[in-house]
């Protein structure tokens, strides 16, 4: 998935970053409550973690907002206030869940991956190619014999060009996708990623295209 976190403890933010990151998904941060408004009207998301506290505009306007113009994006609130009103008016708001702080990062993956399961478009999703079946909402590869298992941050990779539909990918978007916008990350470990999926895919008659100066674009073998 691709999660959008919105916390102004930098701390906090980059330890929430670093576990969901290591189960495979793509992490922006913002810790900004005015530049998350601008951030979240242009870019599509699968999650938004969202604290109430925040410099600028606070989390619960935020969310408003996003309601208001339509956007359906499953939002977490994180709140350090435990009263029961404040909880009610975070859901009221149009919050899907939220967690009191301080919480424990197990706790978050759960129910992260519990909205996941409850948003339709990604529940239904099976996405075709070659050989291959790739269920949006596990994240799960099969082939004509099982499951394939593959590494997170590969299975990353492999979701963006799936979703690109034929089109090309630039290395910077995979790499977004894969640690998230802004990280400090060499292009070249994209290289490396992409040759590992090129050697799994090879017998179930997907291939991996590079595009000079453009990308990469995945297809199936004609």
């Amino acid at each position: 998935m691709h999660i959008i976190v919105v916390e102004d403890n930098i701390s906090v933010a980059k330890g929430i970053a670093y576990v969901l990151r290591d189960e495979g998904h793509a992490v922006d941060l913002l810790h900004d409550g005015n530049d998350a408004t601008e951030f979240l009207r242009r870019t599509p998301a699968d999650l938004i973690i969202l604290d109430i506290n925040l410099p600028g505009r606070d989390g619960l306007a935020i969310l408003r907002d996003l309601r208001a113009d339509g956007d359906t994006t499953p939002v977490i609130l994180l709140t350090a206030r435990s009263e029961t009103c404040d909880k009610i008016r975070g859901l009221d708001s149009g919050a899907d869940d939220y967690l009191v702080k301080p919480f424990e990062m197990d706790e978050l993956l759960a129910r992260a991956r519990a909205l996941a399961r409850r948003t339709p478009e990604r529940t239904t999703a099976h996405k075709l190619i070659g050989s291959l079946s790739y269920d949006v909402s596990t994240r799960s590869l099969t082939g004509p014999y099982g499951q394939i298992d593959v590494p997170r941050r590969e299975l990353s990779v492999f979701e963006a060009l799936l979703m690109a539909q034929g089109r090309n990918v630039t290395k910077q978007t995979l790499l977004d996708k894969v640690y998230g916008t802004g990280s400090d990350v060499d292009e070249k470990v994209v290289e490396v990623y992409i040759s590992r999926l090129r050697g799994r895919l090879l017998e179930h008659d997907v291939e991996i295209k590079v595009q000079r100066g453009l990308g990469y674009l995945m297809q199936a073998k004609q």
